[in-house]
């Protein structure tokens, strides 16, 4: 099949689909299906398609947003509510989310409400009034329901119209632990996650369930909580500093004997864990000679830190693919006047330990 030349330039005149019909010797219908990514695209032979992009790059073409979304009723948008951009957490989910998003035509709004109860309720209205057809919120403390589709990764709360994407908390307990438990260490320090994390008290239950399980002994002055709400190692720099004070008080107390002194460190999180390994530093203890620790969700800085962290790894770039693709197929459904609940509210995700140079039998120092 032969392509009929345009008579002038192809960036001298202005462009629409019968040009690029008459340039390809295809019809408007067939690249408008293209361009748009529209439904029926698979149809269409690989090598056509290749074409017809090719074509528009040349005529430096683009198909009218406005017309598309007048034709279908649609803004072809999308809502996404984060708490900090900076967290390495959901970089990783948002990276996964915008591939899916890119390729299925989709725009995006960000909005980080830095967990404030203010803007956790002002943001969703704000992106509402731009009319999004539905939200993915990241680590997001949802507290009720939206007019639209809306995923929520991380999300453990039970709202009408939310479907949440979650990782398995009670597996991931377990191989913490059972990962501890057969280096040797039974004497284990836990670092809770703030009340502002969506994940924070599930992780916390599931620890402490798994640890019961494996008789191992739960002392309150082996458990801390964050206080901080930001997303840096501070998070869990200070903690670890409270923790290791209690632990010198009790050296030079009536009870100091080792049964008192902890040889690993469970952290809520990476950035946590990153914060946690400096503080022993400062006091003088390695990692892990004298103290393991654990962290959580694997953010690419896990595997570069000094020593490598030893953590659980969240697949968050296919939790990001996972919750975009299910909120594009709630937004299509509600588009064709389909019902509009999800099929499932809850979508379990697997996780996976990782064992890197943060874990280690207990020491000599340490006994």
């Amino acid at each position: 099949m032969t392509k009929r030349r345009a008579s002038t330039s192809p960036k001298s005149q202005t462009i629409s689909l019968r040009t690029l019909g008459e340039y390809l010797n295809l019809s408007p219908a067939t690249i408008s299906l293209v361009l748009n990514n529209a439904a029926g695209v698979r149809s269409i032979p690989q090598e056509t398609r290749e074409r017809v992009r090719e074509a528009a790059r040349l005529f430096n073409y683009r198909p009218s947003f406005f017309a598309r979304s007048l034709r279908k009723g649609q803004t072809f948008s999308v809502g996404v509510l984060v708490p900090d951009l900076c967290d390495g957490y959901a970089t990783q989910v948002l990276e996964g989310m915008e591939d899916v998003l890119i390729e299925e035509g989709y725009f995006y709004f960000i909005a980080s409400h830095r967990r404030r109860q203010d803007l956790l309720e002002e943001y969703p209205n704000l992106l509402l009034s731009r009319s999004v057809e539905g939200f993915i919120a990241i680590d997001t403390m949802l507290q009720h329901e939206l007019p639209v589709p809306v995923v929520a990764v991380a999300g453990h709360r039970t709202i009408r119209g939310v479907t949440n994407v979650v990782l398995d908390q009670k597996r991931a307990a377990e191989l913490i632990l059972k990962h501890l438990h057969k280096l040797g260490h039974r004497r284990i320090a836990f670092m809770r996650g703030g009340s502002y994390s969506s994940d924070a008290d599930d992780r916390w239950e599931c620890l402490m369930q798994t640890a019961q399980e494996l008789q191992l002994p739960l002392r309150p002055e082996w458990q801390v909580r964050p206080e901080l709400k930001v997303i840096r190692p501070e998070l869990g720099y200070m903690p670890t500093i409270e923790l290791l004070s209690r632990k010198a008080n009790q050296r030079t107390g009536t009870d100091a004997s080792a049964e008192n002194h902890f040889t690993a460190l469970v952290c809520y999180n990476d950035i946590a864990a990153i914060g946690a390994i400096r503080a022993i530093r400062e006091r003088g203890l390695r990692v892990p000679e004298d103290i393991s620790v654990v962290g959580f969700d694997d953010i690419q800085a896990a595997a570069f830190q000094n020593p490598s962290l030893t953590t659980i790894r969240q697949p968050l770039r296919s939790m990001g693919e996972t919750a975009a693709r299910i909120v594009l197929k709630r937004i299509r459904a509600h588009a064709e006047n389909q019902a509009d609940e999800p099929e499932e509210e809850t979508v379990p995700v697997l996780p996976e330990l990782v064992i890197r140079e943060s874990t280690a039998p207990p020491g000599v120092a340490a006994k």
